[in-house]
Parts: C-alpha cells; structure tokens; sequence
C-alpha cells in the first residue's frame, strides 16, 4: 500500500480492450499525466448473458504490451481462471485483479490463489457482488497465504435491491471495516462502477479520497459513447486528465499543529460519545421499567401508534438540528429494536415464573 508522503494509486484505461487503436490511443491521452500510475482494460470479459461483446481475448495482451513498451506504464488486468493468470504473466502484466463476481466464489478464488502461488505480483481483490465482509476478506486472505506479492482490495459498490442513483450501492462502511480490521492493505475505489454514469464518477472519486482510500480505478476510453461495454460509465481521457486535476488528494500525514488541532476535536467526539452512551443507558433503563408496567397491565410491547408518533417528532426534531431524515430514522429504529428485545425480554421472565 502507499506509504506515507507517496501518491495515491490511480488506475486508468478502457472497461474492455476492443481494437488495437483503441487501446493505443486511449494510452496516448491519458499516459502523460503524473498522478497515472498504471493502464487498465479488461481482456477476457464473459457478460451476464452470451452474445454481448466479450473482450478481444488473448490478443489484447499484444496490445497492452505494447502500450507498457512505448509509454513506460504498468498494466493491468482482470483474470479469472489459472489460465488467465498464466497468460497474463507472460505477457508481463504487473497488476491483476479479481473481479466481484469470481471473488464470491471462494473456489474461483482458491484457484487463482493456486495458480499464483510464490509469484511476486500485484493483486488486486474487489468486492464480492453482494455486501459480504467476510467473503470479501476470505478472499483477500486466499491471496496472501499464497503468494508474496502485494495484495489490495478495490472497493467497486454492491449490487442494489433498491431503486438507487448508482449502478452499485457504496456501502461506504463496508471498506471503512475493511480496514479497520486490515489496516496493512490498501483500498483502491472504483467510482466508475459505483456510479454507472460518468457525470457521478468526480463526486465518488473525491467522496474516496476524503474517506482516505489509497487510489482509484477509473474507466476510460478514447470514444466513450461507442464503446463496446459499460458506455455510460466511462470518460474520455481529457475529461480523466481534468478530473485529476480537480480532485482534492488528502494528506495522509497529519503532525505537529495539525495533529494537535485534530487531538482536540477527537477528545471533544469522544466525550460527546460517552455522554450518548450514558443517555442510551439511561433511556433503556427506563425502558425497562415501562415493560414491567406493561406486563404488570397486559400491555402489549409494540404500540403502532407511539411508535410513528416517535418517528414524526423526532425526524422533525433532527431535521431542525442539521440532521439528515434518514439517518435520524435509522437511529431510531436501532434503539425502538433493542427497547422492544428489552420489554419482551421482561415479558418472557414473567411467564416463565408462572409456568
């Protein structure tokens, strides 16, 4: 992962390798800025349903070759079998990565683990379709036993149940757990996936960064809107060099006044916190004396009526403090459930008494 005072990872070419051109002049445009660290393009891509445009195959690694050659970029690409691997080792690919669908099946996984046993390489691991921590960190595990090289994950959103403005959901708690319980492995995000729509892409590319992911991966193609797969969601190569121009990268390092400066808003957090916690355990006393009333009476736990009266008011109440509705919404909902677990909790004590 980059270490401090080294630049973010940043990830840039076309969802697919189509044309030799293509690749070329996609790599020409974006190859003379700074901050690109390497040039990516699928080779071998087997759609949801057959018929559709499914890479150029083992031909395409000519052409990524050729792009390292003349423009000194490392390459990379998506495998999903052994035989992917092997081939693209050959070709000289320094960066593979796993695709969310092959890393929410732990035997895919393993196989590819296999196949990279002892080579020194750098894997890349993105999410699991669905938001599955521990798929996505068994996954990542797999990798590491195997092989010495660096092994990242890339954070690409998860498939939505929901109507919802992103082609995949963020979850952005999600990578945060990842890398509070794996603070060694670096996170890459892929806003062009998240978003599904390149006008989202800079506020998902940013959102990351603030959130002090190591890097993106962004999807770029020299004519975006005649690309043979995920149109929509890909840049031209000068609105990619913009956009890094544009984005706001986050000092990792943060000493001296700085860190001096953070220490006192982080002790003010952690004494609001302990006052929350203080008032929560309070208010689940109190909870628990309502559901002895309630048993002593015949009452049932769960009153409809309060309930939404409880949800109008104190979304009211949020909103006129900066709060956003939905979250206030989901913080009450965690706190009616536990009150609930808590007056049935009574209630059961007091009928197995009577039996």
């Amino acid at each position: 992962m980059p270490q401090q005072g080294q630049k973010p990872i940043i990830i840039a070419g076309p969802c697919s390798a189509e044309t030799e051109e293509q690749v070329m002049q996609t790599a020409a445009g974006i190859a003379g800025h700074s901050a690109v660290t390497a040039f990516r393009s699928g080779v071998w891509k087997p759609r949801s349903r057959p018929g559709n445009f499914e890479g150029a195959g083992d031909n395409a690694l000519q052409w990524l070759k050729k792009v390292k050659n003349e423009y000194d970029l490392p390459i990379a690409v998506e495998v999903a079998t052994p035989s992917h691997v092997e081939k693209a080792l050959e070709a000289g690919v320094e960066y593979l990565w796993v695709g969310a669908r092959t890393t929410s099946n732990p035997f895919s996984v393993q196989e590819l683990a296999r196949a990279l046993e002892g080579i020194d390489v750098q894997i890349m691991v993105k999410n699991p379709v669905n938001p599955d921590l521990s798929l996505w960190i068994g996954a990542i595990e797999r990798m590491m036993k195997m092989t010495p090289g660096n092994v990242m994950a890339i954070h690409r959103g998860f498939y939505p149940y929901e109507q919802t403005p992103y082609r995949n959901i963020p979850k952005w708690e999600i990578p945060i757990e990842l890398k509070t319980r794996m603070p060694e492995i670096a996170i890459i995000c892929d806003p062009s996936h998240i978003s599904g729509d390149r006008g989202l892409v800079p506020e998902i590319a940013q959102y990351a960064l603030d959130l002090n992911f190591d890097g993106l991966m962004i999807e770029t193609h020299i004519d975006p809107k005649n690309a043979l797969s995920d149109a929509n969601q890909q840049l031209t190569p000068d609105s990619l060099l913009k956009l890094l121009d544009n984005l706001e990268f986050r000092d990792q390092n943060v000493n001296g006044s700085v860190q001096n400066a953070l220490e006192s808003f982080r002790n003010q957090i952690d004494s609001i916190d302990s006052q929350i916690l203080e008032l929560l355990a309070q208010r689940m006393e109190t909870t628990r004396k309502i559901g002895a009333y309630k048993r002593h009476r015949n009452v049932a736990a769960f009153q409809l009526k309060r309930w939404k009266n409880i949800i109008r008011s104190r979304m009211e109440t949020g909103s006129s403090l900066g709060l956003s509705k939905e979250f206030v919404k989901k913080m009450l909902q965690s706190v009616h459930k536990e009150s609930i677990r808590i007056q049935s909790e009574i209630m059961k004590q007091h009928r197995n008494k009577d039996d």
